[in-house]
């Protein structure tokens, strides 16, 4: 036990310890976000881990689109078409899985811009497949077609985007409903913070699995998945779309709760109840949540006086876990929880591009 004590210290220490703040005026400036999310970009693109099409590129190619909107870098945008080109437009292998269909959010920003037809005919198939058959479930927690919280920010924003470019409304009926049916089985209406899946839900009889402390488990990178799937998706509806005060309610109930769960660095742990467990802020999860303030400042759906702080420490925090090479550390590893095996030489593309969406944000913030 005293190990695991000096041990925790030490992380928290070394976490405290790996960045000196820069100046507030340096990180806010927009010659230094736009210079720092080249760099990330470039550092991502030249270290590659896994398929083209995973999830996890999926999430770092929506960030550097976000990159190419806020810089006009002709390097980035040729590198997005070249990469959509290389995988022929193609969804990744799995039809019914929303994290297959995460890559194909970015296809349609690019057709939107190119208006090559073949770029989204093979999305379009894929999400008109997955809405016309039963998800394939293996009976357990997968009940329904989006089972687990970051499913949230995979298929909703492709569903939306599609649909709106299209003109086919029954794409975004379809997403209402999908996304519904997540809200009801893992939204905590008391806690306003999303289960992670039925695994991490309390049972009816009480039991179920809680952190050491005795709080229940609430990821904090599965939360800001949901985060940011809720701004995606209300970046493309309407003022007056029917379902869009379900959205926009969603998302102030989350940003209140998790506004108190910023820890004094400026960012959240791995667990968000549980933050003495889990020591040294995690970057993905607190990238995608500075992504979600900002932007509700932005758009005049959170109070700036409330929220513009939480967003001013968030980024001067995660532009300091950024190292000279571009590369965004402290990211935990790929997971279906909080965890522990994350350190300043971590790094993942979701965490990259959970960094360039926070930034394409802040750099609007007056």
């Amino acid at each position: 036990m005293r190990n695991k004590i000096l041990g925790a210290l030490l992380l928290t220490f070394l976490f405290s310890a790996s960045y000196a703040q820069k100046a507030n005026d340096d990180v806010f400036s927009e010659k230094y976000i736009k210079s720092v999310m080249t760099k990330a970009t470039e550092w991502q693109l030249n270290n590659p881990k896994h398929h083209p099409l995973d999830w996890t590129n999926g999430a770092f190619y929506a960030g550097m689109f976000a990159a190419w909107e806020t810089t006009k870098s002709d390097a980035i945008y040729q590198s997005l078409i070249d990469w959509g080109k290389n995988e022929q437009w193609e969804p990744h292998k799995r039809w019914f899985h929303a994290d297959d269909h995460t890559i194909t959010q970015t296809y349609i920003d690019l057709y939107r811009l190119e208006k090559d037809p073949k770029m989204i005919e093979a999305t379009i198939d894929t999400l008109n497949k997955f809405i016309s058959e039963p998800y394939p479930t293996r009976g357990k927690i997968d009940i329904i077609k989006w089972w687990w919280c970051d499913a949230l920010f995979m298929g909703p924003p492709a569903l939306v985007k599609l649909g709106n470019t299209i003109g086919d409304n029954n794409l975004l009926k379809a997403n209402d409903k999908y996304f519904k049916q997540c809200y009801e089985i893992l939204y905590n209406k008391e806690e306003h913070l999303f289960a992670r899946d039925l695994n991490y839900v309390i049972k009816s009889d009480g039991t179920g699995r809680r952190e050491k402390n005795g709080e229940l488990i609430f990821w904090s990178r599965g939360n800001g998945w949901v985060m940011g799937g809720i701004v995606r998706v209300l970046q493309e509806l309407s003022a007056d779309y029917a379902e869009r005060p379900f959205y926009e309610n969603l998302l102030k109930e989350m940003a209140a709760r998790v506004v108190g769960l910023q820890q004094p660095d400026g960012l959240w742990r791995a667990s968000l109840l549980d933050p003495a467990s889990y020591p040294g802020g995690e970057v993905s999860g607190s990238g995608f949540m500075c992504y979600s303030l900002a932007w509700g400042i932005n758009n005049g759906l959170l109070d700036r006086a409330t929220y513009l702080p939480a967003v001013k420490k968030a980024w001067t925090a995660l532009a300091n876990c950024v190292n000279d090479e571009g590369r965004v550390g402290w990211v935990q590893l790929i997971g279906a929880d909080p965890q522990l095996n994350f350190s300043e030489d971590s790094w993942e593309v979701f965490g990259t591009g959970a960094f360039l969406l926070a930034a394409s944000e802040v750099i609007k913030l007056k």
